[in-house]
């Protein structure tokens, strides 16, 4: 099968085309999936840079997410049959095969039906934002649809991909939303999704406009996709005893007295887990969150943002899109 290969850490250049052997079903409950499609996300282009997470593995091949075909199923397979179309969220991280290929194997267990309104690239393109966007708000950040009050909630960078469906999913729950945006086109775009404010940080401070629509009291929730300094600055724009989550690690010289004085429950989410702990439970919750979305993306409740689609051939040319841009939506592989 023709894969797209990291022979080495280093830029878009390690990704060189290869022919390899096919995958073939090594358990009874494993699928065969002749892939259609693949996502590219920033953990792809950081595990390109630095090395997956079993270094050893080299040749590697990246990607978390994909969306295919079932073309044979193991002996003891009873969610899919041959023909159904997939999405997942697995391998990629130098432990298991990605999804920069034409077949993958699977466990039955960790995938979902496809939603059938999207396309093969738009669903290659969904996973891995939904779960983080599902599990920082919903797990972590614990928003609830209530029949008493909305919650008020702060994604910083809505336009991105994870941002984009964060919103959505906020929405969904009943919360009024404000999420900052660095240019007139994405506060089009956001609004699009139903943001209550755009925030153009770079002209506003995003912290006093947080408190402004909350009437001086700051957001329930505060959802971080971008990291750095912005956590600590983040602080003060959350209600006291209010939640803010984020889904980077936190510098190391970040002062907590501002989080500490608020009494800020903050947490962490990293959706990849349950793959690097191997945690079978884990990858079902994350398999069932994918078919409850899937059923909202058919019920046009929820919708993903495809900005750039490149074929297989190509997957360096979209890390280097990745990197170098900020962007709108998610990026996708055609297989």
């Amino acid at each position: 099968m023709k894969a797209i290969v990291m022979t080495a850490a280093g830029n878009a250049d390690v990704l060189q085309m290869a022919d390899l052997p096919e995958p073939t079903i090594q358990s009874p409950t494993e699928i065969l999936v002749r892939l259609k499609a693949a996502g590219i996300n920033p953990i792809d282009t950081k595990l390109r840079s630095r090395g997956t997470f079993q270094p050893d593995s080299l040749p590697s091949i990246l990607g978390c997410d994909g969306a295919g075909i079932v073309e044979a199923i193991g002996a003891e397979v009873t969610k899919f049959k041959v023909g159904d179309h997939v999405y997942f969220c697995n391998g990629g991280l130098g432990l298991h095969q990605g999804n920069y290929a034409e077949l993958t194997t699977i466990d039955e267990k960790f995938a979902a039906h496809k939603p059938k309104s999207l396309s093969f690239e738009e669903a290659a393109a969904a996973p891995l934002v939904l779960l983080t966007a599902w599990e920082a708000l919903y797990d972590r950040g614990n928003l609830q649809l209530s029949t008493q009050s909305s919650a008020n909630v702060l994604i910083h960078a809505g336009a991105g991909g994870v941002g984009h469906v964060a919103i959505q999913l906020a929405k969904l729950r009943g919360a009024n939303v404000c999420t900052t945006v660095g240019s007139e086109a994405k506060a089009r775009f956001v609004r699009g999704l139903g943001a209550d404010l755009p925030i153009a940080y770079k002209q506003t401070d995003f912290v006093k406009a947080s408190l402004d629509w909350t009437n001086g009291e700051g957001v329930d929730l505060a959802f971080d996709t971008v990291g750095g300094s912005l956590i600590e600055q983040t602080f003060p724009a959350v209600r006291v005893y209010g939640d803010l989550v984020t889904i980077l690690e936190p510098p190391v010289d970040i002062s907590w007295k501002v989080a500490r004085t608020r009494n800020l429950r903050f947490s962490m989410e990293l959706m990849l887990t349950p793959m690097l702990l191997q945690n079978t439970v884990l990858q079902i919750k994350q398999a069932h969150i994918l078919s409850e979305c899937a059923a909202l993306f058919d019920s046009s409740k929820l919708k993903i943002h495809v900005s750039d689609i490149f074929p297989l051939s190509e997957v360096a040319k979209a890390h280097q899109l990745l990197e170098s841009s900020s962007m709108t939506g998610k990026i996708a592989i055609a297989i």
